[in-house]
C-alpha cells in the first residue's frame, strides 16, 4: 500500500512541477492560511510544536501528545462572501504518534448567470473543500515527521471537479536553544477530473521555516522561505512602459541588482509573537509578506499591503485568535480562530 502512495505522489509532483509555469493553478485556496494565528503571522508558520492543531493542517510534522483531543474551528473572512476555513480534531496513539483529521473548505459566493446575449437568467455558487486525514511520528527527542493526504472536492455551478493531494514534513527541534527548523512539501497533487476539458497543477509549494524564541525576552521570531522549487516568481508586466529621456533612453527603471534583490525578498515571509503572561495566555503578532504586496499593492498609492497583525487569547482552556491580513486598498480579510482540548471536558474527577 505504501509503495503505491510513494509512486502516485511522486508521479504527482512530476506534473506539479511541469505544469507551474505561467502560475497557473487549481484549487488555489490550498495554500491559503488555515488559522488566524497564521493569518496575524504573515500567512504561514511551519515550525513550533504547540498545542496549535490548526498547523498540523500545513505541516503535519508538527503534530504531537500536545494536540491530542483538541479542536479547531477557523474561518477567513474575505471580500465579497468569499471566505475559507478549516475544521479539525487531534488524537495521539501514544507519545510518537498522533493523528489529525479535518475539513478545510472555500466558498465563492453567488454569481450571476447569463445566456451568451447578456439576459441574465439567474444566480449560482461556487464552493470546493478538501477531507484532510494526517499523521505525525517523533522519530526522537528532535526529529518529528509527518505527511497528510487530502481528498478534494469541488462545484461551480453544474460542473465538478475532484483531485488529491499531499503535505510531507520533516522538522528538528533543539530544545536546549529553543529554535527549530522545518522542512515542508506542500500540495503535492494532482486533479482527477477537471471543470472543463484541461486539468491544472495543484499549488506546490517546498518551504523551509526557522523559528526563535528569545532567552531573555519574551518574543519569538519567525522566518519562511516558500516557492524554493522555482527561483523566479517576479512578474514584470510587458504591456507597462516606463519614462524615457529624449534620447529615448529609459529613466527611472529598476536595475537587473534591484529585481534580483526583490525577487529573492518575495520567497521571504517574517513574523513574530510576543508571548505575554505567566503561562503565555497572551500573544501578540505581526507578519511581512513581501509577495503579498508587491503583487496586491497599487504603485501610486500608499498601503498596508502585505502587512498582518493579530492577537491570541486563552481563557480556561478555550483559545481564541484573531488575524488581520492586508492584502489590498480595498480592504483586510479578517480571520477567527476558536480552539480547545476535549481532555478538560472528560478530565477523571
Amino acid at each position: 500500500m505504501i509503495k503505491y502512495l510513494l509512486i502516485t505522489l511522486l508521479t504527482a509532483l512530476h506534473i506539479s512541477l511541469a505544469g507551474q509555469i505561467g502560475g497557473t493553478y487549481t484549487y488555489e485556496w490550498l495554500g491559503s492560511p488555515t488559522s488566524a494565528r497564521l493569518t496575524a503571522l504573515g500567512g504561514s508558520l511551519i515550525t513550533t510544536h504547540e498545542d496549535d492543531l490548526a498547523l498540523a493542517a500545513t505541516n503535519p510534522a508538527l503534530l504531537s501528545i500536545k494536540t491530542d483531543k483538541q479542536v479547531t474551528v477557523n474561518h477567513n473572512f474575505s471580500f465579497a462572501s468569499i471566505g475559507n476555513g478549516y475544521i479539525g480534531y487531534g488524537h495521539s496513539i501514544d507519545s510518537t504518534l498522533s493523528l489529525h483529521m479535518g475539513v478545510g473548505y472555500a466558498t465563492y459566493g453567488d454569481f450571476t448567470a447569463a445566456d451568451p446575449l447578456g439576459n441574465i437568467t439567474g444566480q449560482f455558487s461556487g464552493s470546493e473543500a478538501a477531507i484532510v486525514v494526517g499523521a505525525g511520528k517523533r522519530l526522537n527527542e528532535r526529529i518529528t515527521v509527518g505527511a497528510n493526504i487530502k481528498g478534494i472536492f469541488g462545484s461551480l455551478e453544474s460542473y465538478s471537479s475532484a483531485g488529491l493531494a499531499a503535505d510531507l514534513g520533516l522538522t528538528y527541534k533543539n530544545p536546549l536553544a529553543n529554535w527549530e527548523v522545518a522542512f515542508l512539501v506542500k500540495n503535492i497533487g494532482i486533479q482527477l477530473s477537471s471543470y472543463g476539458n484541461e486539468t491544472a497543477a495543484t499549488p506546490l509549494d517546498v518551504q523551509i521555516g526557522f523559528s526563535q524564541k528569545l532567552r531573555y525576552l519574551p518574543f519569538r521570531f519567525s522566518i519562511l522561505l516558500h516557492n524554493l522549487h522555482r527561483y523566479g516568481i517576479r512578474y514584470d508586466d510587458p504591456s507597462v512602459v516606463g519614462e524615457t529621456d529624449l534620447f529615448g533612453n529609459p529613466i527611472n527603471q529598476p536595475s537587473d541588482f534591484s529585481k534580483g534583490f526583490d525577487n529573492v525578498f518575495r520567497h521571504i515571509v517574517i513574523g513574530g509573537e510576543f508571548l505575554l503572561g505567566k503561562n503565555q495566555n497572551l500573544r501578540l503578532r505581526f507578519g511581512y509578506n513581501h509577495l503579498r504586496r508587491q503583487e496586491l499593492s497599487v504603485s501610486s498609492f500608499r498601503s498596508l499591503a502585505g502587512f498582518s497583525a493579530g492577537f491570541g487569547l486563552k481563557i480556561k482552556g478555550i483559545k481564541i485568535d484573531y488575524g488581520l491580513g492586508y492584502h489590498h486598498l480595498a480592504g483586510a480579510a479578517n480571520h477567527l480562530s476558536i480552539s480547545t482540548s476535549l481532555n478538560k471536558f472528560f478530565k477523571k474527577k
